[in-house]
């Protein structure tokens, strides 16, 4: 996995599957990395060529000074297209990477081949939440929200049967950058793309976990009611349901971006 500079900072990223495929880009929640990803890895690089990234603040991205903002995060995956000569690609996003997946459709519709919008939101909740938990990690640190963090990303049901997936991300929000943590909470306080995604055009699925406290059924249902022709699914999940409903995540992608 290479370094790339862009846009002032060294960005961490990887590429697997066959050179010529249709390229897939991943990008990455809040308060965790491309590894998140890695249910996904084999399956989706059998057909595409897949591009996986660590988002700005994270993983092995720099961190540089914030805050964020939805178009910063997307300006970097675009930025990222550029450097590596992708003139278009199929871009999923969880959360936080959908909310760049939005920026990306919405102001460079001809980069986006299809969309996938997954565990997302076009305004993430209010502001009080994210100031209140930015300022619990000012204090103390990624340790202070880890618990919390991992108990809105799965449910019960999952913790207590899947115990090493759900360490493994744990681990992942553990070594998240305090400083990159807050510049993309800001990011994610400030996003509110409710009105621009009606300009979408490009084909849409938007992926919702039943049991999502953090991106509820109804915010990721806005996102696909406003844009045109968008479907919906919803799974048997919390929010990181790339790895809760793994298997039917992962068909549901395929079959889209197949179809």
């Amino acid at each position: 996995m290479p370094h790339m500079d862009l846009k002032g900072a060294k960005f961490w990223y990887q590429l697997d599957g066959a050179e010529g495929s249709p390229v897939l880009m991943l990008s990455n929640s809040l308060a965790s990395a491309l590894t998140m990803w890695e249910p996904q890895v084999a399956p989706f690089s059998r057909h595409f060529r897949l591009l996986r990234y660590d988002q700005r603040g994270h993983g092995k991205t720099a961190v540089t000074p914030g805050p964020y903002t939805s178009a910063q995060l997307g300006g970097d995956a675009l930025a990222l297209l550029d450097a590596l000569k992708i003139p278009r690609a199929h871009f999923l996003g969880l959360s936080m990477g959908g909310a760049a997946g939005m920026w990306l459709a919405t102001q460079h519709p001809a980069r986006v081949n299809k969309l996938v919008l997954s565990n997302t939101a076009a305004k993430f909740g209010t502001p009080e939440v994210w100031n209140t938990r930015m300022e619990a990690v000012r204090k103390g640190g990624m340790a202070v929200v880890a618990d919390a963090t991992i108990e809105r990303w799965f449910t019960a049901g999952f913790r207590a049967a899947s115990a090493e997936a759900v360490a493994a991300i744990k681990r992942q929000v553990l070594a998240t950058d305090p400083a990159g943590y807050l510049a993309c909470s800001a990011a994610i306080r400030d996003n509110d793309q409710q009105e621009s995604i009606r300009s979408i055009r490009a084909p849409t699925l938007v992926i919702a976990g039943t049991h999502d406290a953090g991106t509820p059924p109804a915010a990721n249902k806005l996102v696909a009611d406003r844009i045109p022709g968008a479907r919906y699914v919803e799974l048997d999940a919390a929010h990181i349901s790339n790895i809760e409903a793994a298997a039917e995540y992962t068909q549901t992608v395929l079959d889209f971006l197949l179809a």
